[in-house]
């Protein structure tokens, strides 16, 4: 069977392995890190915080998992990965129930994230929906959601030649509304989503995940619109992960970054990678590559050679500039504080944070045998805003220390949380603080040649104080046509990392999952086996085909979108809307009571 080389060893990488062992490749895996599998998706253990058990961390990360509903191709591959008491992964989800929008001086909004099943869940979005009353006007709700609906009943084509050359910002039309507008709807989605600008974020990428999002709440059959891990990611799924791939036959190489490929009769010849222990460089070779690092990464590593067998590898230098930060801070508290049982998004934040309080999802796992023993709360947080001054401290995240991003983002969490009538978090509460290790001093970095080059792609024009060894891919405007297919005119040579065109079009594990599936499909092609991996289009509800096909035919025509509906697919679609909604509140508090009498009956006997 044919030998495959992949160079990176996160999600896109595994996911890659995964898809090709199980078809009876060869298979060897080079990643850089030392020390983890699974790249960005990693979680790790906190330097320093072996107290009571040498063996024994605190959890850290680069930042926390989240898995939504509207994820396929990932929580498919999880499906197939074994676990305790025969078990899969992919039971080790667990769902949230709500959404926290913390604002500073005035209460937060709390929204449940799935179909209501219960009273309790309608009152609370009704009492959302009253507290919106002060903080939008009725012209604002209603402006959005006509936007929102637009999404809803264009057609797929409209969404790539049309909003993929429209801003978030501008598609919303921010200027024209207030601060509050801004910040709750336009801005705040945006950043809660990925590290994108909505001035810059492209209609087609915010638009098309915002709508999942929404079907996953209509959706009286799901519950999942938002999960995570019930414990570290690393025990719940990349660990038993790397086991089982292993065991199949991989050959997974830590401490081994790739640094360039050799060429030969039109095709790579060899893969050169860098043992980090000995600093030595060595040829791989294999029958195929396939490419498994991120944007920045894979922009030095083409050269002239590669160009010219394809020019259009030259896109991936002119799109590795399109990367923001993204990064997680973890802190360890002695008390416990269950903010949300959900995400919280802290809309008054100038560095755009959202947290979520972790244990109360992780059941059975001991925290006391960590740290100091007295950890209680882990507060996991991502900074998604690092070129914004800082609410307190007046200084981009960019430019500050390592100790000054700590102590700027723990008082914008404060300020968003604590009242005058309560003060949810306090200083002595922290007991250690540990901030993603990809944030590295830039003074750090400039003696290390491996990463010269990721830090003048990502470098900003601000003088920096730190930087971001593993930025996020942006899908700014008018950047598809840069982004590459899975496949390239080098007949042995494939691209699987979230930058590749795929339907998931955002930089996550859902989409590099669904980018190396299709790589592998490229190789099975190459090698006349049609056992292909599949790949799911993004969900869109049946009763919307109509409006969608009615814009289909208009916007072949080169006319804009209307919500000029003819009466009749407006009745079809109205009353369709109405029996699924009363249909999916009946059935779901019949089902609840059901479970209410059932719990009863097994307590009495």
């Amino acid at each position: 069977m044919a030998k495959v080389i992949i160079l990176g060893g996160g999600v896109a990488g595994m996911s890659a392995a995964h898809e090709l062992v199980e078809r009876g490749f060869e298979v060897e895996v080079y990643e850089r890190n030392e020390q983890y599998a699974g790249g960005k998706a990693r979680s790790v253990n906190v330097p320093g915080t072996n107290i009571l058990n040498p063996n024994l961390f605190l959890p850290g990360e680069h930042g926390f998992r989240f898995f939504p509903g509207f994820y396929q191709h990932v929580t498919d591959t999880m499906k197939r990965i074994p676990f305790k008491n025969g078990k899969s992964v992919f039971e080790n989800l667990t769902i949230t129930h709500s959404v926290e929008i913390a604002q500073t001086g005035a209460k937060p909004f709390i929204n449940v994230v799935n179909f209501p099943s219960s009273l309790s869940d309608i009152k609370e979005m009704v009492h959302s929906l009253e507290e919106s009353r002060e903080e939008l006007t009725h012209e604002e709700k209603e402006f959005f959601a006509y936007r929102i609906w637009q999404l809803m009943s264009s057609c797929p084509d409209r969404f790539i030649y049309e909003y993929e050359n429209i801003g978030w910002w501008e598609y919303c039309n921010a200027n024209n509304f207030s601060d509050n507008y801004r910040r709750l709807l336009v801005e705040g989605l945006t950043r809660s989503l990925v590290a994108a600008k909505a001035r810059k974020a492209s209609t087609k990428t915010v638009g098309a995940i915002f709508l999942q999002l929404i079907y996953l709440m209509l959706d009286y059959n799901a519950n999942d619109t938002d999960r995570v891990l019930n414990s570290p990611t690393n025990d719940a799924w990349l660990n038993p992960w790397l086991e089982y791939l292993t065991k199949s036959g991989v050959k997974y190489h830590k401490g081994m970054p790739v640094v360039g490929f050799e060429t030969s009769e039109g095709k790579i010849s060899g893969a050169l990678v860098q043992n980090t222990e000995s600093n030595a460089t060595i040829s791989i070779k294999g029958d195929y590559y396939i490419l498994a690092v991120p944007l920045e990464k894979a922009a030095t590593l083409l050269d002239q050679a590669m160009i010219d067998l394809d020019p259009s590898l030259q896109n991936i230098i002119e799109l590795a500039p399109n990367v923001e930060w993204m990064n997680g801070i973890q802190f360890y508290l002695n008390k416990e504080i269950n903010l949300n049982f959900g995400h919280t998004i802290y809309s008054n934040s100038s560095w755009a944070l959202t947290s979520i309080s972790q244990l109360q999802f992780w059941g059975d796992y001991n925290i006391a045998d960590r740290g100091n023993g007295k950890v209680k709360t882990i507060l996991s947080v991502d900074v998604s805003s690092w070129t914004t001054p800082g609410n307190f401290n007046n200084k981009i995240a960019m430019n500050c220390t390592i100790d000054e991003i700590k102590e700027e983002v723990w008082k914008q969490m404060k300020m968003e949380l604590n009242t005058k009538d309560q003060e949810v978090l306090k200083d002595e509460m922290r007991e250690f603080v540990h901030l993603d290790s990809d944030i590295s001093p830039v003074s750090d970095i400039k003696t290390n040649t491996l990463y010269k080059k990721i830090l003048t792609v990502s470098e900003h024009e601000y003088v920096q104080k730190v930087t971001d060894l593993e930025p996020l891919l942006v899908n700014q405007t008018n950047t598809w046509s840069l982004r590459p297919n899975a496949y390239t005119k080098i007949p042995n040579f494939y691209l699987a990392s979230d930058y590749v065109k795929t339907n998931t079009d955002l930089a996550t594990m859902e989409g590099a999952n669904e980018a190396a599936r299709r790589a592998v499909n490229c190789i099975l092609d190459a090698e006349h086996k049609n056992n292909y991996c599949t790949i799911w289009p993004l969900f869109s509800p049946g009763i919307l085909k109509l409006t969608q096909s009615y814009d289909k035919k208009r916007f072949k025509k080169g006319l804009d979108w209307t919500p000029n509906f003819p009466w009749w697919i407006k009745l079809i679609t109205f009353v369709w809307s109405f029996f699924y909604i009363i249909n999916g509140l009946i059935r779901n508090f019949i089902l609840k009571r059901k479970v209410s009498h059932v719990k009863l009956f097994a307590k009495k006997t």
